[in-house]
């Protein structure tokens, strides 16, 4: 069973910085991709960025480009985001998800493709 934790949400003002992180329980981390995706309110979920987590190839949405910074550690099986120069319309509740890393196509695909979810954590940029 997978099981995936998120932390490192909370309230900034325009132009701050957050890390989240991402706890995976899996039996082998270095199997699966790892996304962060995120829905603001009343929006669809979008995905924001992903990892694979055996070679590290990244995905990053335009939007993000830049700004925010995937990266993985594997001895202790958490992926990050950094996010710097936040914007208002980065505001949501951000998710990780984690799916079997087969290809690089998983790191573009949207949040049906992935199987496991956490509970999601709220991130709030203010102006």
């Amino acid at each position: 069973e997978v099981q995936l934790v998120e932390s490192g949400g909370g309230s900034v003002q325009a132009g701050g910085s957050l890390r989240l992180s991402c706890a995976a329980s899996v039996g082998s981390f270095d199997d699966y991709a790892i996304g962060w995706f995120r829905q603001g309110a009343g929006k669809e979920r979008e995905r924001v960025s992903s990892i694979g987590c055996s070679d590290g190839s990244t995905y990053y949405v335009d939007s993000v480009k830049g700004r925010f910074t995937i990266s993985s550690d594997n001895a202790k099986n958490t992926v990050y985001l950094q996010m710097n120069s936040l914007k208002p319309e980065d505001s949501a509740v951000y998710y990780c998800a984690a799916q079997i890393y087969s290809d690089y196509e998983i790191l573009k695909a949207p949040a049906i493709s992935y199987d496991y979810w956490g509970q999601g954590t709220q991130v709030t940029v203010s102006s």
